[in-house]
């Protein structure tokens, strides 16, 4: 059962996903997918070099990522074209993740994707079920460093994703709460 973990920012989706670990998923997860393309891809690392310069890299030759936060999320059109350079190298990489617990002799019986996109670009289609996990604004607020507004322009509402959903979480509770959500739905996706 390939299923995608998805809502707004700062809403739990990396605490849903440590949960869905926890009770015996298989787990993964976009962002850390775009953490390993942005050290170890020569060609988006040499993309990014080509596209804003010397100045996103750090001295010891790392992305920075807080600095290419900062030019795209000023700039829809900048934006637009990080996303078309790493999307696409994301899916394949957490569908080739999926084929490849899918090969073995005792496969699990979930396997959890983190996508915070994933109604954004379509992507549902990939998934047998969507979990979204959702929070109110101001809850949100609270657990992000960076702010919110640039980036939350572009996504789709809360509202419209928990309602298109085959499971939706408010996560305005402990983390016991959501854990016990977690272990729910692992227990359906897996009768």
């Amino acid at each position: 059962m390939a299923v995608a973990v998805t809502g707004g920012i700062g809403a739990g989706k990396s605490e849903a996903l440590r949960a869905f670990a926890r009770h015996g998923a298989a787990v993964i997860s976009s962002d850390e997918i775009v953490h390993d393309l942005l050290r170890s891809d020569e060609d988006v690392r040499a993309a990014l070099r080509e596209r804003f310069g010397d100045g996103v890299f750090g001295s010891e030759g790392q992305v920075d990522r807080g600095r290419i936060a900062d030019i795209v999320f000023a700039d829809p059109e900048e934006l637009d074209w990080l996303e078309r350079l790493l999307h696409p190298r994301v899916v394949a990489a957490y569908l080739r993740w999926r084929d490849d617990l899918a090969s073995r002799p005792d496969p699990p019986a979930v396997c959890v994707t983190e996508v915070p996109l994933l109604y954004e670009v379509g992507g549902d289609t990939r998934f047998d079920a969507v979990v979204v996990i959702s929070a109110a604004p101001d809850v949100r607020v609270s657990r992000q460093v960076r702010p919110m507004q640039d980036r939350e322009r572009r996504l789709i509402p809360d509202e419209e994703k928990l309602a298109r959903a085959d499971f939706g979480y408010v996560n305005d509770g402990s983390l016991e709460e959501l854990d016990q959500f977690v272990s729910g739905v692992v227990e359906k996706l897996s009768a």
